[in-house]
Parts: structure tokens; sequence; C-alpha cells
């Protein structure tokens, strides 16, 4: 049978933000990069409601975004649930795209380790670089050898899953993309529904968060400054949906 289009997708979206500001955003963050229709999109905050057990049923792929307010080291009441959903939707072999805090989640669901490093804390805009296998891999085979990205984390993947391949690293750390062997599955460390402007909305709004690493506004406004617009990135999500 014929794939469905892009345009008949069913997409969960699955979120994790407390204030209904930063969840709009981000959903019309996603709607841009993937270039869809909001109707398209099954949303879930698990940050406000519980997972439904019927979460997967009649979606063709799921992304996960990032969460501002939390870790993926978090143990919420709901990590759980979420962790199993991410593994049950790779046994349906639905793709799965996680971005940012998604990727982590992604990671920690098939038994990679997180850390927490705030001394290799990446904000703003920087470069990453294909492996090997990101060169040959059939969603980023097209990208240039090294590329801009925009990024926002303190916590990152140290050790992937047994069962993942890494895709892009940059000099500050590994495991800046990867993919799962056996199911289409993916993660980038990097934000990959955001472009400049939006990577700006992000920054200042979870400003707080990143005091420690930006402690004053002239740090600040330097970080602001340097974002770049990321066009190798724009399509990714889209394409990976196509």
């Amino acid at each position: 049978m014929p794939s469905p289009s892009i345009d008949t997708l069913r997409l969960l979206l699955i979120q994790a933000r407390n204030t209904d500001e930063m969840e709009h955003q981000e959903q019309e963050c996603f709607l841009e990069r993937c270039r869809v229709r909001r109707e398209q999109f099954r949303l879930v905050n698990v940050a406000k409601s519980p997972l439904d057990n019927a979460a997967l049923d009649g979606v063709d792929a799921v992304l996960i975004g990032g969460a501002g307010e939390y870790s993926a080291l978090d143990d919420t009441p709901w990590m759980p649930d979420l962790l199993d959903l991410v593994r049950q939707a790779a046994a349906r072999r639905l793709p799965t795209f996680g971005s940012c805090w998604g990727h982590q989640i992604i990671a920690r669901a098939f038994g990679g380790t997180l850390v927490y490093d705030p001394g290799r804390a990446e904000l703003g805009c920087g470069s990453v670089h294909l492996t090997d296998a990101g060169r040959r891999d059939l969603l980023l085979r097209d990208f240039s050898a090294s590329f801009k990205v925009n990024m926002g984390h303190h916590d990152r993947v140290d050790e992937l899953p047994p069962n993942a391949i890494e895709l892009a690293y940059n000099e500050s750390q590994r495991n800046q993309a990867f993919r799962l062997q056996d199911a289409p599955v993916y993660g980038t460390q990097f934000h990959s529904e955001l472009d400049a402007a939006r990577e700006r909305e992000r920054l200042v709004a979870y400003r707080e968060y990143y005091i420690r690493e930006l402690p004053t506004e002239e740090d600040f406004q330097r970080v602001v400054n340097n974002l770049a617009e990321t066009t190798e990135v724009d399509s990714l999500l889209h394409d990976f949906l196509v």
C-alpha cells in the first residue's frame, strides 16, 4: 500500500511545558518545521495531563519536543509512562523523532546514559559534524559535513543505547544526533524545530534557567546576537515525515 502523503499524516506531539505561552510557542515551531496543519496534530502535554494508554492509536508518527522546566533525568510521576510509550512506538515501528529533551528521553528509554553537565551547556547557535554513519544516513546524507544548529541544554546523552548509531557530534560532546538500528527512531540534541527567531524567543522565555552560564545581560546579548539561520536544519523534520 502507498504511504500517506504529508498532508494526511496524523502526528502525536509530546510536550512537557508548564506555561501556556511556551506550550503554544513549541506547537507553532513544530508546525512550521514539519509544514503541516494544526489539525494534523494530537497534542499531549505530560506536565499537565496523564498519558492516555491509547495515545499511539491512529497516529502515523511521534514527535517529542523540549522541556525548559524539566530534565530528562527527572523521575516525575509521568516519566515511567512516557518511557514506556517511546518503547511502544518503536515496537510498532512508528517513526519517532526527539528534539533536545525528546532526544534525551529516547536515549533513556532504550538504556542510554544521561548526565547533567552545566560545564558543557550549549546555548544559541553552534556547529555539529556528521559521523561516517551520518554521511551515509538516508535523512542526513545530503547535509554538509558540518552545519549550524540551534541549541539550549544542560543535560546530554553520555552513552547511547546499545542499539543506537551516532550520527553527529561536535568538539563539546558526542551524540549530537543518533538513530536506532532496528526502528525508525531519531534524536537530535539540537533543536530541530527552531530557527533563529524562535530560538531567541525560547532563550528569552527561559532566561532564568541559563543564569549560571550567562550571568550578565552582556553575556546573554552576546549569545542572542550570534544567532544565525540554520538553513540545513530547516527541512529536517519535514524530510523525516516524508
